[in-house]
């Protein structure tokens, strides 16, 4: 299951355990990626909380916890390349691992359909 939030970024839903990145439209407006901050393993953090940063050639942003949880695993070869973030936002250049500590926070996150709806005038 993939969900959206209204920050940017995407979670790949495994059980337990959810894999975020940021979307292809947050990519989109950034721009060239050329350096990405990413969180601590082991690290707890809450819904909405700063979880890292992207920087672009364009601006810096600022990638959000979409929910709450421990983060398990971080992108090294993102850090090494941010600009998989760009070529494969979806895919290679996932930011981090996130132990899931309430999954219903789930629910209120978007579907691709809902993000499409929100991106389309964006």
């Amino acid at each position: 299951m993939i969900k959206y939030t209204e920050d940017h970024e995407w979670l790949k839903v495994e059980g337990d355990t959810a894999v975020v990145g940021i979307t292809v439209h947050a990519q989109d407006a950034l721009g060239d990626v050329v350096f990405v901050d990413l969180p601590e393993v082991g690290k707890m953090l809450a819904q909405k909380d700063v979880a890292g940063v992207v920087e672009s050639v364009k601006a810096a942003a600022d990638v959000y916890m979409p929910v709450s949880g421990e983060v398990t695993e971080v992108n090294e070869a993102l850090r090494a390349d941010p600009s998989l973030a760009n070529s494969d936002p979806l895919g290679a250049g996932w930011f981090f691992k996130v132990k899931l500590s309430d999954a219903s926070q789930l629910t209120a996150l978007l579907d691709e359909t809902a993000y499409t709806e929100l991106t389309k005038n964006a």
